[in-house]
């Protein structure tokens, strides 16, 4: 009743002549409850002195533990046009089985000889390439000749000079002769003249002597006529040398011009051999992805491109695949101010949807439809969703997780830190304060180590 008067009632009716106000006032049954508030008491402090382990707590999925066991979607990489599919989503497909055959969108691959046409233009490049190789050869053939040829007229021009040489020096000798039989005829002449003016010889004698004396002027003209004429055979030898020089080198600079223009098409048609190749590799390597293949053995999950006749863009995805063989692992996101208090190889308990489980987050061993998982890696940049990502694989030394779990199944989390006091763990609440930051024995030993 509520003590909203003055009247106490306890004064003026006697409540212990009443059944119930015997219970309730009897000195028995207050010493039995004070009793279990004594005990209940020394319980609850009793409990607050149980070990409880400190976990941190994150979401996330099923997903495979390395990048290649997981679902993927198939590309062409060229532009097409679908013709046939050989596959039914849920199917299972090796490695190399043909899932769907596409055809050519652009014009300029429409040709279905185009392979073989371009085969042939790169046969006619070759021959045109053998071509320029003989010329090539024949022109250096023929610059050989020309030098042989010219090193021969060389030696025959500087014989024949050596020969205008000698006969100069031979026609100077002759010319020095003259030149003494002159004086010896100019000295008779004299001697006779002035024996002639004595008497001592007549006018007949004067004149052979005056006769004898052209002859010999005249021999001498005609001597310094022949060195005269050596010396320009001489002259022209020389010039003769120089002309063979000049003829032939202007003859093998030609050759060799001919020989260079050749060489420069030898190089065009060879880049462009290599050029024809390079599309024939091209254009069999692109016959060869008309036909889009499994890339590893698994099973198709969706067709995201369907029908007949629809065209896409290269790089655009096709069909799903999921892989046959895979090793499961959870994918979890962690807090940022739960970051540092995560290490590689710590355990973690797993929760996943769609299994029953009872959770005592600080009592993992009474905890039930838990598995045991280790952490393997730990992203060091932040994700979209503001939390850093966390890879755990399977704890081989635990449970076996389930084997009907699928990949993309949801999954809770807990990784098990340090045991601290109930006391602690409600303080540490209460307050907001982050789980104990610690360093286990195995990250310690590996700085050691290093």
């Amino acid at each position: 009743m509520l003590n909203i008067t003055n009247n106490k009632l306890h004064e003026k009716v006697d409540l212990l002549q009443y059944e119930a106000g015997k219970k309730v006032f009897n000195e028995r049954n207050q010493k039995y409850f004070n009793r279990f508030l004594i005990a209940f008491g020394i319980i609850l402090i009793l409990i607050l002195f149980l070990p409880w382990t400190q976990t941190v707590a994150g979401t996330g999925y099923v997903t495979t533990l390395t990048p290649d066991q997981r679902p993927q979607t198939i590309q062409s990489p060229i532009p097409g046009r679908i013709e046939k599919w050989y596959i039914n989503e849920g199917d299972y497909v090796e490695k190399g089985d043909t899932i769907l055959h596409i055809s050519e969108v652009k014009n300029e691959y429409f040709d279905p000889k185009l392979v073989d046409r371009t085969g042939d233009q790169i046969k006619v490049k070759e021959s045109s390439q053998d071509s320029y190789k003989n010329k090539i050869q024949f022109l250096t053939n023929q610059i050989d000749a020309l030098q042989q040829e010219k090193s021969l007229k060389i030696d025959q021009a500087q014989n024949k000079l050596e020969q205008s040489k000698l006969k100069f020096r031979s026609d100077s000798i002759d010319l020095e002769a003259a030149k003494t039989n002159l004086e010896i005829a100019e000295r008779q002449f004299e001697r006779a003249r002035t024996l002639n003016e004595e008497g001592l010889k007549s006018t007949t004698d004067l004149e052979n002597f005056r006769l004898k004396l052209q002859e010999t002027q005249a021999k001498r003209v005609a001597q310094e006529n022949k060195v005269l004429a050596s010396k320009n055979e001489i002259i022209n030898s020389r010039i003769e040398l120089n002309r063979i020089e000049a003829e032939y080198n202007e003859k093998v600079s030609k050759t060799q011009s001919d020989r260079s223009s050749a060489e420069s098409a030898l190089y065009q048609t060879q880049a462009d051999i290599s050029k024809l190749e390079t599309s024939y590799a091209n254009y069999d390597t692109r016959r060869g992805l008309y036909y889009i293949k499994a890339p590893q053995s698994g099973y198709i999950n969706k067709a995201i491109k369907a029908g007949i006749g629809e065209s896409f863009k290269e790089g655009e995805p096709l069909v799903g695949i999921m892989p046959s063989n895979y090793d499961i692992a959870v994918e979890t996101y962690v807090a940022a101010i739960d970051m540092p208090l995560l290490h590689i190889g710590e355990e973690v308990r797993v929760q996943f949807d769609g299994w029953p489980a009872i959770v005592f987050s600080g009592w993992p061993n009474s905890s039930y439809g838990t598995y045991g998982a280790n952490i393997v890696a730990i992203e060091n940049f932040i994700s979209a969703n503001g939390k850093y990502r966390v890879l755990l694989a399977p704890n081989e030394e635990d449970y076996q997780w389930p084997e009907d779990i699928r990949i993309g199944a949801g999954a809770s989390t807990l990784a098990l830190l340090e045991e601290v006091p109930i006391w602690y763990e409600i303080w540490r609440q209460l307050n907001g304060f982050p789980p104990n930051y610690y360093t286990p024995e195995s990250a310690t030993k590996t700085k050691e180590s290093k």
